[in-house]
């Protein structure tokens, strides 16, 4: 195992409880896993810098016992071979019937060519899973002649079809289509394409970091990524080159190896589809958590200040806190919440019950240290009837209704939300906010999140996020908010999880003065806090030193890593 620093959490933005190295570059997500107990977390990883460099990654290793402590368990892989020497890149993890493991991930050659390769778990009962073999017979897939532009990367979890073959999807550009194909094996190392796409996207000739899986269409629980027949519904989720994610849930047919989105429209291109989260969030990644038996989401959340802020705190990139998810009864969109693990980090706690909060209202929650808190809110809405019409050019472009109408300008049903991390003057403030508007004999709510005041610091982006929430704010007269806040990064889920914002904030003030917490109200009706509860959440130990780790790991395992760490 790698030697590990103890970094005080704040330090330089370093966050709380959000996953982050201890040291160096971080990614995408790569093949978190649920295995003999413990969960496995694999990321792109560069071992020896704070910053991308040449793309020379390694895949960074770490283990838990709750999802929520995690202790660094050094690297899986490093590009040490031909078909590797320019870089491990992304992939995923795949759990067999006869127990064996496998990571699929895609290697840039010394042609820097993208190939794609298998690795096995050398003692799939070792707990830690340390050791992976890359066999010599990589690649298992060199690159095919009609992908253009060199874009051929990152496989998904592979998963049994009903005829017993193993297939997995990959992005590829395809004679400059932007595609997602599918690969078939009997043995996870001969491997056969299906000649149709599972999905072709014309607009956009590069699509990335695939994710394919199951939802049921009943209930909150997840299913094994090989699940399928009645009853389950697919997602196929795409990343945009360094942009966002956007999934559609369908219909697959694992014998023609073909999905159908359930939307009508057009469905064809990707950024039509739903988006994951509408902030600052990429490459996320799922697994079945067979443990609990539900879907577990990850994503890799990026710096928003400079590369020299990167090189002087000597780390750069965090995940967002695990999501469970599932299908809506809507059957067409997700629902994401932290997994309730995070519950164990909770100490000191507020409650406001029942507050009216007039016209231009700011109530303070105070009582708690809100630089690392996880807050619960419901906003009652007594009078929609003045709600004001939603021009219809908006609905393609939320984010610049958001930078038009602001938590500052007055709005009939909003904006009302929270402000956070805000300094005792409210030079820097952090603002989540929704407001409804009339649309076609019904209603729409728009979440915002603004980060144009976050921080007096220069050479960091501010923007602000936006999307509407796909709910029936009419039957239910309330909207929900939840937003985890830590440090430099805050996470809110609109609605019950259906609409979600990350962000990454830098404020000044955190460092000499105290942080503050509102709840606000800028329309012209008062609106009701039927109930806020917001918790002081503990710092967990996430890849640095910490004898508190072990206790949460099986017993088996503590030897293992006291050993290791001296």
């Amino acid at each position: 195992m790698n030697s590990k620093q103890h970094l005080h959490h704040g330090r330089h933005g370093r966050t709380a409880y959000h996953f982050q190295p201890a040291k160096n570059w971080m990614n995408d997500p790569n093949g978190p896993l649920y295995h003999n107990g413990m969960y496995h977390f694999f990321y792109q990883y560069n071992p020896h810098d704070p910053l991308f460099g040449a793309g020379k990654l390694s895949w960074g290793h770490s283990a838990s016992g709750d999802l929520v402590n995690w202790a660094f368990l050094g690297t899986a892989l490093d590009p040490t071979s031909t078909f590797d020497v320019r870089g491990c890149w992304s992939g995923s993890t795949t759990a067999m019937p006869d127990g064996r493991l496998a990571i699929l991930y895609t290697g840039r050659d010394a042609d820097e060519v993208q190939v794609q390769n298998v690795a096995f778990a050398r003692n799939p009962s070792d707990l830690l899973l340390l050791e992976w073999d890359k066999p010599s017979f990589n690649p298992i897939i060199p690159q095919p002649a009609d992908v253009t532009g060199n874009n051929f990367r990152d496989p998904t979890t592979a998963w049994l079809g009903r005829d017993g073959l193993w297939r997995f999807a990959i992005a590829a550009e395809v004679d400059g289509v932007g595609s997602t194909v599918i690969y078939r094996s009997a043995d996870f190392v001969s491997w056969e394409r299906n000649a149709l796409p599972l999905h072709a996207s014309p607009g956009i000739p590069c699509w990335e970091c695939p994710d394919f899986f199951p939802v049921a269409e009943q209930g909150t629980e997840g299913l094994d990524t090989s699940a399928n027949g009645a009853g389950v519904r697919h997602v196929l989720k795409l990343s945009k080159a360094a942009d966002e994610d956007y999934y559609v849930v369908g219909r697959y047919d694992d014998e023609a190896d073909t999905f159908v989105p359930v939307e009508d429209g057009e469905q064809a291109d990707v950024r039509n589809w739903r988006r994951i989260d509408h902030g600052h969030l990429f490459a996320a990644k799922s697994f079945f958590d067979a443990r609990r038996k539900r879907r577990v989401l990850w994503a890799w959340v990026d710096e928003m200040d400079s590369r020299s802020d990167d090189v002087a705190k000597g780390w750069t990139g965090i995940q967002s806190f695990p999501r469970a998810l599932w299908l809506d009864t809507d059957g067409k969109q997700l629902v994401q919440w932290p997994v309730e693990e995070i519950e164990t980090l909770r100490r000191k706690q507020v409650t406001l019950l029942g507050a009216v909060v007039g016209s231009g209202g700011l109530h303070e929650i105070a009582g708690i240290e809100t630089l690392q808190a996880d807050v619960e809110v419901v906003f009652e809405i007594p009078n929609l009837k003045e709600a004001e019409q939603l021009d219809p050019k908006w609905l393609q472009d939320p984010q610049k209704l958001c930078a038009e109408k602001g938590a500052a300008v007055q709005g009939a049903v909003g904006p009302f939300g929270l402000t956070v991390m805000a300094s005792g003057d409210m030079r820097e403030q952090t603002t989540i906010f929704f407001r409804v508007f009339k649309h076609d004999d019904a209603y729409k709510v728009l979440m915002c999140t603004d980060l144009t005041r976050s921080s007096t610091k220069e050479g960091v982006q501010k923007p602000i996020y936006a999307g509407f929430v796909d709910m029936d704010v009419e039957k239910d007269k309330s909207v929900s908010l939840r937003t985890l806040i830590d440090h430099s990064v805050i996470e809110s889920f609109g609605g019950g999880g259906r609409t979600c914002i990350t962000a990454r904030v830098y404020p000044e003030h955190v460092a000499t003065g105290r942080n503050h917490l509102y709840v606000f109200n800028n329309g012209l009706d008062a609106v009701k806090v039927s109930k806020l509860e917001a918790w002081e959440l503990a710092t967990a130990s996430v890849n640095v030193e910490d004898d508190g780790l072990l206790a949460l790991l099986p017993p088996m395992v503590v030897p293992i890593l006291s050993d290791d760490a001296e």
